[in-house]
């Protein structure tokens, strides 16, 4: 075989006869010993592999491509792995464990994961780079075949579909009923019972979800493990030739964790194709297509409908909130940590869309119309008396905007925690990396909903139960006040501070019963809106009235008072900034007589919030 075809093909070749004995043309001659050796090479390299002789089988695979039989070799190699995958079943166990199916899987691609780790060298060296593709070939072909038996299996020993008919035709009780926001769950018939046990639906999502996981693990090694070019061929070869009898023993145990975490290049080599074009490949999307997405939404609606019927006031927490915003986000961050297990990309991205619009309808829609309901509906016993009715609802109403406040501080630390998971890498090729996190980021959408809901809820309270009160507060706090004051009348109203003090009994008897209840975030939202309606009669109240020189210096006192009380009931980062105008007042009144109001306006420096002419009307008020 190592002479020039132009001598055993050549015209002399053809017409002389070489010898008594080979009396046929060299290249036939040639090829029938070829083929006599192919037959010898099958035959032992078959017996070796049968007895698991490493170092026969070893010996004969290398031989194939000397003779120019390297498609022969390979097949004859591609059978012997096959078998090594059949050989390797899992025990033995029944298929009603919800470990069987995933067990099963976990070890037929671990086995064929420890046959490409150790013999793709082998292969590589003796029949060239990238011939590890037809074998790749026949061995997902197998896993093609049981993959199908499993799948097969898992869907009548679970009755999978029986399950999807099942959820179709279930409803959601807060959605398509009457108002549930007092309903407890001792008020709870037995009609309520749900149809389809929701813990028996979270049992197959887990399971389905491992069991793709099991594929995902084992597609990203193929990708990491194929790609992989060796740094220095010399040093690979020698070490290949000291260890290439032990590469076709069979291979051993070795968990899935073990697999190689490197990211891929974004170039798919050919060696891939077959990965990606496999049964097994189009048999877990098929799966996840058709029995987790819509189970997983089910079962996330059904959580959520059943968190908001069994609402009740976590009187354990303060400020106080309900048990739903708790239990609806643990259930939130372990659908998507099992959604993210899967390692499917397209799948996390159909399955994230549904579940943001299950959060906005079935969560913030349902908080919202509890919301409307309160005041609507009432929702109180009619013997109740009105004072303590109005105080109930208003609790009421307050725990739900605090939901909604608590709900944004979770859905914000769920999806950074998340985002950041190293389970996003564990599952996905580097290259998937960043759809999975932009997927998962989607929910970060919904907290303009939950800020907004939340903004009009607090709103409507401030308009409804105080901003009808702050009416008379300002005149009631400056009753009987007068600023224009001499040496006695200044030394009564130091003595009695009572602007002082009215303010601080009329302000703590109006935001009673709101600053504990109400989170921290949402009692700084109500006390600003509060401010806002306050401050604007407040300064033109104080333009309506004379100061003297005593009256001026009192009228600040009494402000400084004030606000520094103000600041000290909430962290409100501005409520100095909303009286500017009144303490720029106060500071034009304390004027010296002989100073001029223009020129201190245009020459201090200060940044004014009061026009020029709003100066000149402060600086007349003076006696």
């Amino acid at each position: 075989m190592a002479l020039p075809l132009e001598v055993t093909s050549g015209p002399f070749a053809d017409t002389a006869v070489p010898t008594a004995e080979s009396h046929l043309p060299p290249a036939q001659t040639l090829q029938a010993a070829r083929e006599q050796l192919l037959e010898i090479f099958r035959r032992e390299f078959d017996k070796a592999s049968k007895s698991r002789d490493a170092a026969a089988t070893s010996r004969f695979f290398k031989l194939f491509p000397a003779i120019g039989w390297e498609a022969e070799g390979l097949q004859a190699y591609a059978s012997f792995v096959v078998d090594l995958v059949r050989v390797r079943a899992p025990a033995s166990a029944k298929t009603s464990s919800p470990l069987y199916f995933i067990t099963a899987l976990t070890a037929l691609f671990e086995s064929i994961a420890m046959i490409v780790d150790q013999h793709q060298p082998v292969v590589e060296k003796y029949y060239g780079p990238g011939k590890m593709a037809s074998v790749l070939e026949r061995l997902l072909q197998e896993s093609d075949r049981v993959v199908k038996d499993l799948i097969e299996g898992w869907e009548e020993e679970r009755s999978m579909k029986r399950k999807l008919s099942d959820i179709a035709n279930a409803s959601f009780h807060v959605l398509s009923g009457p108002s549930q926001i007092r309903r407890t769950a001792s008020q709870m018939g037995a009609s309520d019972e749900d149809v389809v046990d929701p813990r028996e639906i979270d049992k197959v999502l887990t399971e389905v979800a491992g069991m793709a996981g099991r594929w995902s693990l084992f597609r990203k090694f193929l990708y990491n493990r194929l790609q992989e070019e060796p740094e220095n061929e010399d040093d690979v070869g020698n070490d290949q030739d000291n260890t290439a009898d032990a590469e076709f023993a069979p291979p051993p145990s070795r968990s899935k964790e073990s697999l190689p975490n490197e990211a891929s290049p974004d170039s798919l080599p050919e060696v891939l194709q077959a990965v990606e074009s496999s049964s097994s490949r189009r048999l877990f999307e098929d799966l996840l297509t058709t029995y987790y997405v819509p189970l997983e939404v089910w079962y996330t609606r059904t959580i959520i409908d059943k968190a908001h019927r069994l609402s009740t006031p976590d009187l354990t927490q303060f400020p106080i909130i309900t048990t739903t915003p708790d239990d609806a986000f643990y259930i939130l961050k372990v659908v998507l940590s099992r959604l993210l297990s899967t390692g499917n990309v397209d799948i996390v991205e159909t399955t994230s869309s549904q579940l943001q619009e299950v959060m906005d309808r079935d969560y913030a829609g349902v908080i919202k119309k509890k919301l409307d309901d309160v005041y609507r509906t009432g929702g109180v016993p009619p013997t109740t008396s009105r004072e303590r009715a109005e105080r109930e609802m208003r609790q009421s109403f307050i725990i739900l905007l605090n939901d909604l406040e608590v709900s944004s501080s979770h859905m914000e630390r769920l999806i950074r925690d998340l985002s950041s998971s190293s389970m996003i890498s564990q599952n996905f090729l580097d290259l998937e990396e960043l759809s999975v996190k932009k997927s998962i980021s989607g929910f970060n959408n919904l907290l303009p909903r939950f800020r907004s809901t939340l903004r009009a809820g607090i709103e409507q309270l401030f308009n409804q139960l105080l901003r009808p009160k702050l009416r008379t507060f300002i005149p009631d706090v400056y009753k009987d006040v007068s600023y224009v004051l001499d040496d006695d009348a200044y030394a009564t109203a130091e003595y009695n501070d009572a602007v002082r003090k009215r303010f601080m009994k009329a302000w703590e008897n109006l935001v009673e019963g709101y600053k504990d209840t109400f989170t921290e975030s949402n009692f700084r939202l109500f006390f600003g809106l509060a401010l806002d309606v306050l401050v604007r009669p407040w300064e033109k109240y104080v333009l309506s009235l004379k100061y003297s020189e005593l009256g001026a210096i009192r009228f600040d006192r009494d402000l400084r008072a004030i606000t520094s009380y103000l600041s000290s009931q909430t962290a409100f980062g501005d409520v100095r900034d909303k009286f500017v105008r009144l303490q720029q007042i106060s500071t034009l009144l304390n004027l010296d007589t002989e100073e001029d109001v223009e020129e201190f306006f245009n020459g201090s420096g200060i940044a004014w919030k009061l026009s020029e002419q709003e100066a000149r009307i402060v600086a007349a008020l003076r006696v």
